[in-house]
């Protein structure tokens, strides 16, 4: 079985960009281009990750992320957000919103592919 990824962004750019880079990488993707998307893709879908865009129209990815930890069967889900908005404020509240981790746009694709490796790796 493979790893699903689901990316949750509206700027259609990034979408493409990080679709191919993670099917590059062997990863099957799931695309959400809203809030409200990203959380029915997540509860459809069950991703084992998901990389989510703060700013999107009608939830925002602290919504959707607020959403996620509150959810008996998706809490579990893994989450990295990205975002333009790197002020010290912002990474506190998606990391205490439950996000595993926080990347702030522009990031180097490299450090992405790297850092979703690490968090899909099986724990030993």
């Amino acid at each position: 079985m493979s790893t699903k990824i689901l990316i949750a962004d509206d700027e259609p750019n990034i979408l493409i960009s990080l679709e191919f880079l993670m099917k590059r990488e062997g990863y099957e993707v799931v695309l959400a281009r809203d809030g409200q998307e990203a959380i029915d893709a997540i509860a459809r879908e069950r991703p084992d990750l998901v990389l989510l865009d703060v700013m999107m129209p009608v939830k925002t990815g602290f919504d959707v992320c607020h959403e996620v930890r509150n959810s008996e069967t998706l809490r579990d889900t893994l989450i990295v957000m990205l975002t333009a908005k790197g002020r010290d404020t912002d990474v506190a509240k998606g990391l205490a919103l439950g996000a595993n981790a926080y990347m702030t746009k522009p990031f180097s694709t490299r450090e992405l592919v790297q850092k979703v490796k690490e968090m899909l790796e099986p724990v030993s």
